[in-house]
């Protein structure tokens, strides 16, 4: 068998040959070696491939979170496919347009995601678990062979499918084991969906890679949690804002044993200081870090050393990612985490990536020491809960409503999500609109959290520039007053 260590599929190999009988894996009280998941993503390797999948195509999985979608990575990677993760947070039609623009030649489906694959996909439907034969896959794929596909929303109103490589996800999880100082002893409570980057590249391969233990959840269910970093002994896990919000709301998390974690990771969004200053007074310091699909993901992390004296810094950068402010005071970054590209998409890449360097949209500042901090963003992203929202997408949706004149999507301060979405929308002349029809207009088109959560109606147009664009700054200034977009 030839060695590259920049073909991802040759890690579960290698792993199942030194560390056979460590567990990788604990699902559901079930625990997997990794010698076990080596075989499974072998089966699927032989399953895909009888299917018809070849080398250099595109295979989207629809699923939760399980021990078989892990194979089913692997095996794409072994075999040179490459995996399009599809959110289940999105509406059926969102789906079908993601389906549609990267062209799988199969779907991989759960049980619980077998009819919803059947009316988004008229192509090859392969349901979990894929039983092939046991032969052993490696196909050597290079640093730039495509490795995933992962859609993120764009100014536009489409999502793009950031085109991340073999390369990509060598680097990025290099990253993480130098910065994050994790080992083979480490238990990574793994709750986060597995259509974001974060939980592949900060969650789950780093620790697979040092031959630690992955303790898998479907989904994030904020008592379970709990529960689990005390019974299973979790050393690292990381969250979004949301999610260590709801875990500090539960009854029992004053009494919640934390002695096993090392580290704990917010990413996603900024969190609140309050919020970092709840889990300090347990004796956890929350890591803070800032990061972007398209960078595998990672640009800055929070040294854990100055977590509480730099509380709401993003951090240095990372060990393998040059990160930098622009003249204009934008965040950005270069280094072999940079994405491919976006599918499709030359168009967006040569705005995003230029001279080498990606630009990030978010606008930093860095203090004496090299500290970043994300002080505001450059476009009109809204941050809700961990997910991506951006406005152009929801408005195009508003505006397909026929009694609909001007919509303009901002996003303003909440206590639970960090922000939420909020239509403001001017009714054609002599039509009758009311808010309760709008958002069932967007109910049937739009992910449920993406659907605006306030929605007003107005009489007068709305504020615009010379050029005709809508102030959005203007919408947004009421609502900010007294709070702060700071990280």
């Amino acid at each position: 068998m030839s060695f590259n260590p920049y073909s991802i599929g040759f890690w579960i190999t290698r792993r199942a040959e030194l560390t056979p009988s460590r567990v990788a894996l604990d699902f559901e009280d079930r625990e997997y070696s990794y010698a076990e998941l080596n075989d499974g993503a072998n089966r699927a390797a032989s399953a895909l491939e009888a299917s018809g999948v070849k080398r250099g195509d595109r295979v989207a999985m629809l699923s939760d979170n399980r021990p078989e979608y892990i194979e089913v990575f692997f095996a794409c990677a072994k075999l040179g496919v490459v995996l399009v993760p599809v959110s289940w947070r999105l509406a059926e039609p969102e789906m079908i347009w993601q389906l549609e623009d990267s062209s799988p030649t199969a779907l991989v489906v759960s049980p619980d995601w077998a009819d919803t694959g059947g009316r988004i996909f008229d192509g090859p439907i392969l349901e979990l678990p894929l039983n092939g034969e046991t032969t052993e896959h490696h196909d050597v794929c290079t640093w730039d062979d495509s490795l995933m596909i992962l859609y993120t929303s764009g100014t536009t109103g489409r999502p793009k499918g950031a085109v991340l490589t073999h390369g990509n996800f060598f680097w990025g999880n290099l990253n993480m084991l130098v910065n994050a100082d994790i080992d083979g002893d480490d238990v990574s409570l793994m709750f986060l969906p597995m259509f974001h980057i974060g939980g592949w590249n900060v969650n789950t391969l780093p620790v697979l890679l040092k031959g630690g233990k992955i303790v898998l959840e479907r989904t994030f269910d904020a008592t379970r949690s709990l529960d689990l970093i005390a019974k299973k002994q979790v050393t690292w896990l990381m969250g979004v804002p949301a999610t260590y919000l709801f875990m500090s709301q539960q009854p029992g998390f004053q009494s919640a044993d934390f002695s096993s974690v090392k580290t704990m990771v917010v990413g996603g969004a900024p969190m609140p200081e309050t919020l970092l200053q709840t889990y300090a007074a347990k004796g956890i310091d929350i890591v803070q870090g800032y990061g972007l699909t398209e960078l595998s993901p990672n640009a800055l992390l929070l040294p854990m050393q100055d977590a509480s004296r730099k509380l709401g810094s993003a951090g240095k950068p990372y060990f393998f990612t040059d990160t930098r402010l622009s003249d204009d005071g934008e965040i950005i970054a270069a280094g072999p985490v940079v994405m491919q590209g976006y599918w499709n998409r030359p168009d967006a890449t040569d705005e995003t990536i230029r001279d080498g360097w990606l630009h990030t949209g978010d606008v930093g500042r860095v203090d004496d020491e090299g500290f970043f901090w994300v002080v505001d963003r450059k476009k009109d992203m809204i941050i809700s809960g961990g997910e991506n929202i951006y406005p152009a997408e929801i408005e195009n949706v508003i505006y397909e409503h026929p009694s609909i004149a001007e919509a303009a999507v901002i996003g303003i301060p909440d206590d639970k999500w960090g922000e939420s979405v909020r239509a403001i929308v001017v009714a054609k002349e002599g039509m009758e609109l009311s808010v309760d029809d709008v958002l069932q207009h967007c109910l049937t088109r739009l992910a449920a959290f993406k659907v605006p959560r306030s929605l007003e109606l107005r009489k007068d147009p709305l504020p615009r520039t010379p050029a005709g664009k809508v102030k959005k700054t203007e919408l947004r200034e009421p609502f900010w007053e007294g709070h702060s977009k700071s990280i």
